[in-house]
């Protein structure tokens, strides 16, 4: 395979060196005592995703042209092919709006790194829990850079940064698995990058939009097997000034940082910049939802009591989930802002029970939906990417009362992370909804001491229902 050293792509050749030669040594302690977290959040959201009427309708659709046996789908006795049973469990991941998100780097990195490398466990065999735990931080270090590398901007041009910037993810946590060497690596990157796409019309009410990371995750794992056999791809595909993946997907030859990619790389762990969700909608909410929380404690209101509420956001706050709340389907319901503080107005929380196809048409919701106005801050905006989801949010209530709160990151961020016993308690109300109580111990168990396990196929044995 020739090319891949050239000294045209040493941001691609600098991540491929990372992937290839990390050992599990050289991960801090903090860093695993994270993605065992990060881990177990990221599978809880597929156990609850596993009954869903898209996962259903997905599983079914496969299961009827793909009968081979090699993986399993989390959460059923089913078993599909290695890239199908990727498809599926980061679609399950990604079913409901739960799973983590690198706010930075606009990136939901559990749902495209897990499925391809708990894949990767099955087909090979042999790799122990530290095999799994180093796979796992390459393939989170690296989706978020590429992420930080186009910037917020990338969401707001209409691409869906999971199903573009996510297959990085899924290659390199596949190919770290499989041990490729920095060459083969090189390759698998660019065999997957050139199968990104995903657009963010999908948010608008289509089921497309869970499958976008089960996508993602399938093209990362098709890379790092073909490359492992020596299929070759673009291998500048970073660099590359015509039909790269950069100059490509901002629609430029400057708006994106190639230096984000491999900057303190194996120094600086992205890994510890990741957040966790406690709300069941989509990541750009939670601020919000947060400053209302906190005014209510303050000042105790209800929907009744509210004139207006007005949310001072980022530019992709607004482009991503300040438009008019129109019913068009439970995805659109769990993205839009002004529906999400409507659903904790009235209903007192925003997780899994307070949304079902029969919410999207709630007049209620929707009526307490228009007292809510998202609003372009351009001095959030210039705050940059690490900004993104802060918020100036204004309430005004109908006896005079006027309330202000500023938040800059929701509870679970990397700025305030949860406990291990939030992250437990959360991972075991979603996975119950598909397994035992004991089986979900089980699998707390064996992510929490991975690190202690002979096999890691365990793991991926104790997901099956």
């Amino acid at each position: 395979m020739s090319g891949s050293t050239g000294g045209d792509n040493p941001h691609t050749r600098a991540i491929a060196q990372f992937v290839s030669g990390l050992r599990y040594e050289d991960i801090p302690a903090e860093v695993i005592a994270r993605i065992k977290l990060l881990m177990l959040d990221s599978l809880g959201c597929a156990l609850y995703g596993t009954g869903l009427e898209w996962s259903r309708i997905l599983r079914t659709t496969l299961a009827a042209v793909d009968t081979t046996s090699g993986c399993r789908v989390w959460g059923t006795g089913e078993r599909l092919s290695a890239p199908h049973a990727a498809l599926v469990n980061g679609t399950l991941v990604q079913s409901f709006e739960l799973d983590d998100v690198h706010r930075q780097g606009v990136l939901h990195v559990g749902a495209v790194t897990l499925p391809p490398l708990l894949a990767v466990t099955e087909l090979k065999a042999g790799l122990s829990g530290r095999d799994l735990l180093r796979a796992a931080v390459a393939g989170y270090e690296i989706g978020p850079r590429v992420g930080k590398c186009m910037g917020p901007q990338h969401i707001g041009q209409g691409w869906h940064s999971g199903a573009t910037v996510g297959v990085f993810s899924a290659a390199a946590g596949a190919s770290a698995a499989l041990r490729l060497s920095q060459e083969q690596t090189v390759h698998a990157l660019g065999i997957a990058g050139t199968q990104s796409a995903g657009l963010m019309a999908a948010q608008y009410g289509a089921m497309v939009k869970r499958m976008h990371a089960g996508r993602s995750a399938q093209s990362g794992l098709y890379g790092a097997l073909l490359a492992e056999n020596g299929f070759t791809g673009i291998v500048d595909v970073f660099e590359s000034p015509y039909g790269g993946f950069c100059t490509t997907f901002s629609r430029s030859t400057d708006r994106f940082d190639l230096n984000e990619l491999s900057w303190e790389l194996g120094r600086a762990w992205e890994t510890l910049r990741i957040s966790l969700k406690f709300y069941s909608c989509v990541g750009s909410n939670h601020t919000t939802l947060d400053a209302i929380r906190k005014m209510q404690e303050r000042t105790p209101f209800g929907p009744d009591d509210i004139d207006e509420i007005v949310v001072h956001g980022s530019h992709v706050t607004v482009e991503h989930v300040g438009w008019p709340y129109e019913p068009q389907g439970l995805t659109s319901a769990q993205l839009n802002l002004p529906f999400c503080v409507a659903t904790l107005l009235l209903e007192g929380d925003v997780f899994v029970d307070q949304f079902s196809e029969a919410v999207v048409n709630d007049a209620k919701r929707i009526a307490l939906s228009r007292k809510v106005k998202v609003l372009h801050d351009p001095a959030i905006t210039e705050r940059g990417s690490n900004f993104r989801h802060m918020v100036r949010v204004q309430v005004a209530l109908k006896n005079g009362t006027r309330m202000e709160e500023t938040v800059e990151a929701p509870r679970g961020s990397e700025m305030s992370f949860a406990s291990e016993a939030d992250v437990v308690r959360k991972f075991t109300t979603l996975a119950t909804h598909t397994v035992s109580a004991a089986q979900a111990a089980r699998i707390v168990e064996l992510v929490l001491g991975a690190d202690r396990l002979a096999r890691a196929a365990d793991l991926v044995e104790a997901l099956a229902a």
